[in-house]
C-alpha cells in the first residue's frame, strides 16, 4: 500500500464544531493521526448537528470526524489540562478553535507548550484572529462571510445578501489553517522551531474576495449582488432548454467563436457588440437573450452533447442525486462509501486533491465518543488501568 503523505505527524485536535475540526479532517485525510479531544458525556456539539438525523445519528459527524480518534477529556479540570500537556509534548501539531485566551487560562499557553515541545505547531482558528479589537468576539462562519464581503455579492438584486447554502466561511477557514500549518511544518523543518498558525474566519472569506477592495479603493465601483452572472462577463449564464436550465461559459473569444458557429451564427462573432471580451460584457442581456431563444427550444442532453462536442464548456446544475450516478464521479472515485456501525455503507466525498504518489484516503468514519481512550492513554501515555478507571469515575475523561 503507498504510504500517506503525512503518517508521520500526530495532532491533537482542541476544537469544536466546524472550523478547527475541518482543518483536522484535511490533515487526517492525507495521513495524519489526529487525536481529538471531547468534553466526557457530550462529546462535539458536531455529533448532534445536520437536518436529517436517522437513528437520531448525524449524518455529518462520519465525514467530517473521517480517520480520526476519539478521546475524551475535561480541559477545565486541572487534571485533563495535564494530560492535554503530555499528550501534546507527544505530538506535532495541536489545532484549537477556541476564543482567543482560553488556551492560556488553561495553562496550555504557546510558551509553555513550546517548554514541553519546541518544534510544536500551534494552529488557532477563530472568528476575527488572536489580536486586534474584535478578537474577544465570538465569530460563527456565517458572520465572518458577512465580514469578509462574500455574503454582501451572494443572490439576486433585488433579494438581501443570501448564503451559500453550505457553511463556506468555516469551511475557508479550515482550509486555511491547514494551508498554514503545512507550511509551518515545512518552515520547522529548516528552523527546528514551532510557530502559530492563526487562521480568522474573516480573513478566510476576504482572501477569496479578488479585485473588490481596488475596484472600490482605485476605481469607485462598489460591486453589488448580480445572482446567475458575472458583470461584464458573457456569455456565462443559465439558459432555458426543453426540460429544464443549463449552464454556459462561453465567454473567452474563441469559445464564443465556437459556440455563434454551432448557432448557426457565426456572424455574431464578427458583430462589433459581440467580438470582444468587453463589447459582450457591455450588451450581455442582449446577448443572454439571443442564446435563451437558441436553447429554449431543444432538450437539454441533446444541446450538452454538441456543446461538449463543440468544446464549448456548460453543464447541469447537480444536486446528489446527480452526483451518485454521474459516470465521471464514478469513473474518478469522487464519492466513495466506509463502513458505518448503523448505516451500512455510507457515501461521502473522496479525498481531495488527488496525489500521483501519495494519495490521501478516508479510512473510516466518525468515532464513537472516547472509542479510543485506552489506545491513547494507556498505550501512548502509559497510564495504568487503574489510574484510567479512577479519572474516568472522576469525570476528567
Amino acid at each position: 500500500m503507498t504510504d500517506l503523505a503525512l503518517d508521520d505527524l500526530r495532532v491533537v485536535e482542541m476544537g469544536q464544531l466546524l472550523a478547527g475540526p475541518f482543518c483536522g479532517q484535511l490533515l487526517g485525510d492525507f495521513g495524519a493521526e489526529v487525536i481529538k479531544l471531547e468534553p466526557p458525556g457530550a462529546g462535539d456539539p458536531m455529533r448532534a448537528w445536520g437536518r436529517e438525523k436517522p437513528h437520531g445519528r448525524s449524518l455529518w459527524w462520519p465525514i467530517l470526524a473521517r480517520n480520526k480518534k476519539s478521546v475524551t477529556l475535561n480541559l477545565r479540570d486541572p487534571r485533563g489540562q495535564d494530560l492535554a500537556r503530555r499528550l501534546i509534548a507527544e505530538s506535532d501539531v495541536l489545532i484549537e478553535n477556541f476564543r482567543p485566551g482560553t488556551l492560556e487560562r488553561w495553562g496550555l499557553s504557546p510558551e509553555r507548550l513550546w517548554e514541553l515541545n519546541p518544534g510544536l505547531i500551534i494552529t488557532r482558528v477563530t472568528g476575527y484572529g488572536q489580536d486586534g479589537p474584535y478578537s474577544p468576539r465570538a465569530g460563527f462562519g456565517s458572520i465572518g462571510e458577512a465580514m469578509g464581503g462574500i455574503r454582501y455579492v451572494t443572490g439576486d438584486p433585488g433579494s438581501p445578501p443570501a448564503r451559500a447554502g453550505i457553511s463556506l466561511g468555516d469551511e475557508l477557514a479550515g482550509t486555511f489553517a491547514a494551508l498554514g500549518t503545512l507550511v509551518a511544518l515545512h518552515a520547522k523543518g529548516r528552523t527546528g522551531r514551532g510557530q502559530i498558525v492563526d487562521s480568522a474566519l474573516y480573513e478566510a472569506v476576504l482572501a477569496l474576495m479578488e479585485s473588490l477592495i481596488p475596484e472600490w479603493d482605485i476605481a469607485g465601483y462598489q460591486r453589488e449582488r448580480t445572482g446567475s452572472v458575472l458583470p461584464n462577463v458573457a456569455p456565462s449564464n443559465v439558459y432555458p432548454t426543453k426540460d429544464g436550465p443549463i449552464l454556459i461559459a462561453a465567454n473567452q473569444d474563441s469559445v464564443f467563436r465556437r459556440l455563434a458557429e454551432l448557432m448557426d451564427r457565426p456572424e455574431l462573432a464578427d458583430d462589433p457588440r459581440y467580438a470582444t471580451h468587453g463589447a459582450r460584457g457591455a450588451n450581455a442581456d442582449e446577448l443572454d437573450g439571443l442564446i435563451g431563444e437558441w436553447t429554449a427550444v431543444r432538450p437539454s442532453a441533446a444541446l450538452l452533447e454538441s456543446l461538449h462536442a463543440a468544446g464549448i464548456p456548460a453543464g447541469l446544475t447537480y444536486r446528489a442525486a446527480d452526483m451518485l450516478a454521474d459516470p465521471h464521479f464514478k469513473a474518478r472515485e469522487a464519492i466513495i462509501r466506509l463502513a458505518h456501525p448503523e448505516f451500512g455503507d455510507f457515501p461521502m466525498q473522496n479525498v481531495f486533491p488527488r496525489l500521483s504518489g501519495t494519495p490521501g484516503s478516508a479510512r473510516w468514519v466518525g468515532p464513537e465518543l472516547g472509542q479510543h481512550n485506552t489506545e491513547v492513554y494507556r498505550g501512548l501515555l502509559s497510564l495504568t488501568a487503574e489510574v484510567l478507571d479512577g479519572l474516568t469515575a472522576d469525570g476528567v475523561v
